[in-house]
């Protein structure tokens, strides 16, 4: 299947933003700015070896490339759509209104309402026009992730087995953290 091969940063030379084929999961942004957010969903996708593409793409800046990638995104390949955006947060939603596509939404944290204004203008969308909303920030880019590749795991074994492997792994972590020395009876 297409989990054999993983993209990394290096291919694409000295940007994080790049387009891949073969790619099955398209991470996009609105700006760069919002690389520190949504990198930690690409790298879980490269932990777990699911083929991805990073773009900026601005739902106000650019809207005729927002329109030409969402409408080309399945015909390419693309399965999935991870969609990060701060502020104003339109990007998951218009995503999602011109792509047939699944788009699980990060809302990026902002400086002045630390995302909630971007988490509150993600998920006011009207019916029949769904975005899956994560939480703010790094968790949300992680879990959009791990969302992904659950869906995908559905129809591979191998990656199902990975992400059990990854969740065995997580608990063992949990549950060998130890408390700092304390006075605590």
């Amino acid at each position: 299947m297409f989990w054999s091969r993983c993209v990394s940063e290096s291919s694409a030379g000295s940007s994080p933003f790049f387009e891949v084929v073969g790619a099955v999961v398209g991470i996009v942004m609105g700006s760069r700015s919002d690389w520190e957010t949504m990198r930690h969903a690409s790298e879980m996708l490269k932990e777990f070896g699911v083929p991805h593409e990073c773009r900026i793409v601005s739902a106000h800046r650019t809207p005729a490339l927002l329109y030409d990638y969402s409408q080309g995104a399945a015909s390419k390949g693309l399965k999935i759509i991870i969609a990060g955006a701060g502020g104003a947060a339109h990007l998951p939603g218009m995503f999602a209104a011109l792509t047939p596509l699944p788009v699980l939404a990060v809302p990026v944290e902002s400086a002045v309402l630390r995302g909630i204004d971007s988490l509150l203008s993600i998920i006011q969308m009207p019916a029949g026009i769904p975005v899956g909303t994560l939480a703010i920030g790094k968790a949300g880019a992680i879990n959009a992730a791990l969302l992904a590749v659950g869906i995908f795991s559905l129809n591979d074994k191998t990656l199902s087995r990975k992400l059990d492997a990854f969740r065995v792994e997580q608990s063992r972590r949990v549950l060998e953290e130890g408390l700092p020395e304390t006075n605590c009876p």
